[in-house]
């Protein structure tokens, strides 16, 4: 016979699950909400991209749902035919790739050689690196400035992307060098004797491991050089600017041009975002292994 302690026991059981299932469900929906609420401005633009700029100076973007006449392509048709914004958008992929890669690949190195091979004065030079961190950016525009107009390469692409660059590596190196440091010596070891080099040793066996860090520090590069307009100020060329100093161009004449600001600008806006979804699970894995060790 069941006893009086067991019923009571099964029906705590069941109530705790029965709590347990709603408070996941509770928790759930609240995630959906601020996730959603996170999309508004994004989901905002890109309906008012789709909008006619008589139908954006009558009412807001959400008068759409109950007229979805009003959506319509030719803004995006407009846009492809501004060079400004076209050529803006091809200057910053050039700017953003080259400096998002050469952070990725001297950091990397650079966080290897700090991370497991001995040199003179290593732990100080590490410690400089460390130091670069504090430095801000706006402290280097004037003497970088006065630097890349000496030698030639003010308002020019590479000039902004060395800039990116020498700003990039400090995080760079700090964040994989700590992460590799992780990497159990016995297995370093292990590939040494069997005749593995430095370099096959980085790229078969370091490279591998240090993927998810890797890919988060190409996502934060990335959006770090892609959403930049400060730099591309002062250093791009006035000519063929990046997106968001073209984007900013623009809004000086918002009364006129609005048919092609509100597509340019959630262009530039969905690029990153779909960087950052595509190697989410890497940069999810890159955090977790940081925050565990």
């Amino acid at each position: 016979m069941t006893t009086q302690t067991e019923i009571v026991k099964a029906r705590q059981s069941v109530g705790g699950r029965i709590a347990s299932a709603l408070g996941g469900t509770a928790l759930r929906v609240f995630l959906v909400l601020v996730g959603l609420f996170w999309l508004v401005p994004t989901i905002g633009l890109l309906v008012g991209s789709l909008r006619t700029p008589a139908d954006m100076s009558e009412s807001g973007w959400w008068k759409v749902f109950s007229a979805p006449s009003q959506m319509t392509l030719d803004n995006y048709s407009s846009l492809l035919k501004d060079e400004t914004i076209t050529d803006s958008l091809l200057s910053s992929v050039m700017i953003t790739v080259p400096a998002t890669l050469l952070v990725v690949i001297i950091g990397a190195l650079a966080g290897y050689a700090f991370a497991w091979m001995e040199f003179p004065g290593r732990d100080w030079w590490f410690i400089g690196v460390v130091g670069l961190l504090v430095v801000p950016v706006q402290v280097a525009l004037v003497p970088i400035s006065k630097l890349f107009g000496e030698i030639g390469i003010f308002e020019t692409t590479i000039g902004v992307i060395l800039f990116h660059v020498a700003f990039g590596l400090p995080f760079a190196i700090f964040l994989l060098r700590n992460f590799f440091a992780e990497i159990p010596r016995e297995l370093l070891e292990a590939a040494r004797l069997d005749g593995a080099g430095e370099l096959r040793l980085f790229a078969r066996v370091v490279l591998p491991l240090g993927a998810p860090a890797i890919a988060s520090l190409g996502i934060f590069q990335f959006l770090w050089v892609w959403n930049d307009m400060l730099i591309a100020l002062i250093f791009a060329d006035s000519q063929n600017p990046p997106i968001t100093v073209a984007l900013q161009q623009q809004v000086r004449f918002f009364g006129d041009n609005v048919q092609i600001l509100a597509p340019g600008a959630f262009i530039s806006m969905v690029i990153p975002l779909a960087v950052f979804f595509a190697f989410q699970r890497q940069f999810v894995s890159g955090v977790m292994a940081g925050a565990v060790k």
